[in-house]
């Protein structure tokens, strides 16, 4: 408390430190308390607002109400005959100062006042006032000949009034009555009519009380009792953490509208523009994706191509207090990691045509030693050159035709894993790849190697041993590649359905599956070739693979 002295001294800079001080605690006080506060600041001024105006409209009725009740005795004076009378007589005063008491006892008002056209009294509460000059102007009511009614104040106080001539027998104004009834009086009968005013006012500040105790404990629950600094803090911190990821997020409500996505999210699904607001309909993207988006392909680790890329996609429910509120889901690029795991592939399939050949090796070693303990030693050498020739010969046709090493190992590998299927993989006596004429050998080892395997597991799911033919061949405009099996070929109203990632979670349920053959796709568009499937026998997929300086120079 600030003391008296200063106070008396310097009053003006008190009360802004005072107001100062008050307006801080408001302030630093929590989010709650200033709701409450404003809240309750709105109401008052409302309800404040409100009764001033009530108030105010209730006293300009009851000075209206005696203006013209103060008018109507006025000239109800002025019309009495005796009073007209008394105008012509020695001494009216009189006659009139009589007159004017009784009906100022009998109406009730403060003062009934007579007066002639020179404004001289001849009539007043206060005999000594009479023949003295009225205290207020009567001019405009002695010169017009009409009433007036108004506010004006006398020798008695404030008053509301109203005045009204008197005319003689020929209508010529003679005099004036003013008949008058103290403001006083008008106060006492609004205040009379202020306490059901006041009951009113203090039940509408409780009823607003009580809703803004309601509302402020429905918004701490609704900001789980967080105060605004908080909570500009979790929103920079959500801001911060979602941008700053490197796995994409998206968040859909319960319409499947996009509410939240992040830039890793928006890079990866290749989104030009943003996608908050709209539903999935109406964002550009593939049928595949908007399966596992919208929940139609359940499940974890979801994976989709998307403009060369392979991501992998989980779906999250999203539940708030114990209600579902829409699903989030994250997005990972996996396109490095699927390739090196197609690398991996090929290396372990070749492990298996090693496993496969060297098992094989043990079989022939085992023939060889069994004949020369027999003493057959004649057919153990004809056994050991037969088989060396028939291997030698094999091997030396694939590299005759392919000469690119790592495409040739490739063949040599998948021969030995056809061959443990029980199937056959023959490769053409017209295929031709010149070494170094493919470019990057990565490309040509997925999309040969995919097409075999796919066609390889056509035969196994036929339940066929069968045989993979392969066409391999490179020219001016790249590699061409042709592998035909000898399965039950593919229907034609899925011949590009075949080539969609995740083909097998819609019309088909049996055929391609994995992102072999959508892989192959994407690697042939993206070097400017093409791949595409028809039955012939089996099904021949037939694909073009630019060479990777052609592609740049497109």
């Amino acid at each position: 408390m600030l003391p008296i002295a200063t106070w008396s001294l310097y009053p003006a800079a008190c009360m802004r430190t005072v107001v100062g001080g008050a307006l801080r605690r408001v302030l630093n006080a929590s989010l709650g308390t200033q709701l409450f506060l404003l809240q309750m600041v709105i109401v008052i001024i409302a309800v404040g607002g409100t009764a001033a105006v009530w108030v105010r409209h209730t006293r300009d009725q009851l000075d209206r109400q005696y203006e013209q009740r103060a008018l109507a005795i006025a000239e109800s004076v002025a019309g009495l005959p005796e009073v007209r009378a008394a105008f012509a007589a020695p001494r009216p005063e009189t006659i009139l100062q009589p007159i004017a008491e009784g009906v100022r006892r009998e109406t009730g008002a403060d003062y009934v006042v007579i007066a002639n056209s020179r404004q001289i009294r001849y009539a007043h509460p206060n005999p000594a006032l009479i023949g003295k000059r009225l205290s207020t102007d009567g001019s405009q009511v002695l010169t017009t000949g009409e009433g007036w009614t108004g506010i004006e104040t006398g020798t008695l106080g404030r008053s509301v009034r109203g005045k009204a001539p008197i005319f003689d027998s020929g209508g010529r104004v003679i005099g004036l009555a003013s008949v008058g009834v103290l403001e006083a009086e008008v106060a006492d009968q609004l205040a009379a009519a202020l306490p059901p005013l006041l009951w009113t006012v203090l039940a509408v500040l409780a009823a607003g009380s009580g809703a803004a105790a309601l509302i402020t404990q429905r918004v701490r629950r609704q900001t789980f009792g967080l105060e605004p600094r908080e909570i500009a803090a979790l929103l920079e911190q959500r801001e911060g953490m979602l941008h700053g990821v490197k796995e994409g997020v998206l968040a859909l409500d319960l319409s499947a509208r996009v509410t939240l996505v992040n830039d890793a999210a928006r890079d990866l699904l290749g989104l030009a523009g943003d996608p908050v607001g709209r539903t999935l309909e109406e964002i550009p993207l593939s049928d595949r994706i908007r399966d596992v988006l919208g929940g139609d392909d359940p499940g974890e680790d979801r994976l989709v191509l998307r403009r060369g890329r392979v991501l992998v996609l989980n779906r999250t429910e999203v539940v708030v207090r114990g209600q579902h509120r829409g699903w989030v889901v994250t997005l990972r690029d996996r396109t490095e990691l699927v390739r090196l795991a197609g690398e991996l592939d090929q290396a372990s399939s070749t492990t298996e045509a090693l496993r496969a050949q060297a098992h094989e090796f043990a079989n022939r070693m085992h023939t060889v030693v069994g004949l020369l303990e027999l003493g057959e030693h004649e057919a153990a050498v004809r056994y050991i050159t037969q088989t060396t020739e028939a291997y030698s010969e094999y091997a030396a046709g694939i590299r005759e035709r392919v000469a690119e090493p790592t495409l040739a190992a490739l063949l040599l590998a998948k021969s030995a894993e056809a061959a443990e299927r029980g199937a056959r993989l023959l490769v053409t006596a017209d295929s031709r790849v010149e070494e170094d004429a493919i470019g990057d050998p990565h490309d040509a080892v997925l999309v040969v190697g995919n097409l075999v395997a796919n066609a390889l597991d056509a035969l196994e799911t036929a339940g066929d041993p069968g045989t993979v033919e392969v066409f391999v061949r490179t020219d001016a405009d790249g590699l061409h590649v042709r592998v035909r099996d000898s399965g039950p070929g593919v229907r034609p109203e899925l011949a590009e359905e075949v080539f969609r990632d995740g083909f097998t979670t819609k019309a088909a349920n049996s055929g391609p599956r994995g992102l072999g053959l959508a892989l192959t796709r994407s690697t042939c568009l993206r070097r400017g070739g093409w791949v595409r499937v028809h039955n012939a026998d089996g099904a021949v997929f037939t694909a073009l693979l630019p060479v990777a300086e052609r592609e740049a120079a497109r």
